[in-house]
């Protein structure tokens, strides 16, 4: 049996987390598993119960975070280095940024054999200024370097890390694109819709419009709002907007709210008849699908988003912006309108025409759900995963 050490950045609600939890629970018997990763953020909700509803329960490394400090940093490196000195994992595979870098700098100091990192976004652009941008793409090269195999989730963005930004020669990355299990997202939908909506004081009539994610400036929920109220301005029916998650600029976001004249609704100040409901976190989002009639992103930057994969699965028409991954995700002009990030134009227009025209919202609702399983499957991922590693012992001679 080999030992695999998989790392996580931090159990927040999102892809990264899914895809750790099925490599773990799938891969075994034939591949041992240690899962751990850092700590969440306080404006960020626990994903913690989404591991343990499979059986596994993550270690924790408590000085993991997801701001840099160098005193955190250095120990939770030091952490990390003495768990593969203890666990001797053949594997060391690595999720997202921060738990890239602390992870493989120890496994290359261990002398790992093989070490593999997942690219589930990057912060080459839209994050950071241009100097910053320089150092971040410096480290990702070296790592790169000393990585066996890097994976990307989709065909864009292999592309973009090879040929825009040059992490690492094409042959290094493989594509494995994550994985789901989406069953609840087409199990007992009209309760689901009936809780939702009757939670909210919803008609049957009203259009409800949601976004999810964590608020912070790269997800751009302003150019959501922009849209929203552009929208409620042209249309006669009752529509309401959904901004579904919580994190450092829902103040600014509700300010956004007070100047264009939306009303607006939080957990700390409910108002039932108010225009854009601010949720927070809600951990069952197959009910939020269903409850929903559209479901929007603005990013500037993406990875793979979980919640336009969870919209398909659950027959939702789709709003986006496109960036990162997002046209492996969805099938444009299909299931999603997509627009350029900085075409505010376009994305309000794409809101609109989808909230007035009930036909097309039937149309781009009716392929996602085929589309999505069977390209994002748990099953799929952790055979392609599988069949890597094997790979990879193989070269390595183990």
């Amino acid at each position: 049996m080999y030992r695999v050490l998989r790392l996580i950045n931090r159990f927040n609600l999102g892809g990264p987390t899914f895809n750790v939890t099925y490599l773990t629970k799938f891969l075994s018997p034939e591949f041992e598993t240690l899962l751990a990763g850092g700590v969440k953020d306080e404006s960020e909700a626990s994903s913690e119960h989404i591991p343990l509803e499979y059986g596994i329960k993550p270690l924790i490394i408590k000085n993991m975070k997801r701001s840099i400090n160098p005193a955190n940093d250095i120990l939770a490196y030091k952490q990390i280095k003495q768990l593969i000195k203890d666990y001797k994992p053949h594997i060391v595979h690595t999720h997202a940024s921060k738990a890239g870098f602390l992870g493989r700098m120890a496994a290359i100091s261990c002398e790992v054999p093989i070490i593999v990192h997942t690219y589930h976004g990057h912060v080459f652009h839209s994050y950071f200024n241009n100097i910053q941008t320089s150092v971040y793409k410096n480290i990702e090269r070296y790592l790169g370097s000393k990585s066996t195999a890097l994976i990307a989730l989709s065909e864009k963005q292999k592309m973009e890390l090879c040929k825009i930004h040059k992490i690492a020669p094409q042959e290094k990355f493989h594509i494995i694109p994550l994985g789901f299990d989406l069953k609840r997202f087409w199990t007992n939908t009209d309760e689901k819709r009936r809780i939702f909506r009757a939670q909210y004081k919803l008609d049957e009539d009203t259009i409800a419009v949601g976004i999810m994610g964590r608020l912070v400036p790269i997800k751009n929920h302003a150019l959501f709002l922009h849209a929203f109220k552009s929208a409620k301005e042209k249309i006669k029916e009752n529509v309401k907007a959904f901004v579904i998650g919580d994190g450092e600029t829902k103040k600014q976001l509700v300010n956004q709210c007070i100047e264009c004249g939306l009303s607006y609704s939080t957990i700390e100040n409910p108002n039932s008849e108010a225009s854009v409901i601010f949720t927070s976190w809600i951990t069952d989002t197959d009910n939020a699908m269903a409850g929903l009639d559209i479901i929007a992103l603005s990013s500037l930057n993406e990875g793979t988003p979980v919640s336009l994969i969870e919209a398909q699965a659950a027959g939702k028409p789709i709003v986006s912006t496109i960036t990162g991954g997002i046209e492996n995700v969805v099938i444009p002009g299909i299931t999603a309108l997509l627009s350029p990030i900085d075409d505010s134009e376009l994305f309000s227009q794409n809101l609109y025409n989808i909230m007035v025209n009930n036909k097309l919202r039937m149309k781009l609702s009716v392929e996602g759900r085929e589309f999505v399983s069977k390209n994002f499957n748990y099953t799929t991922l952790a055979e392609n995963m599988g069949g890597l590693y094997k790979k990879l012992l193989v070269t390595k001679g183990l």
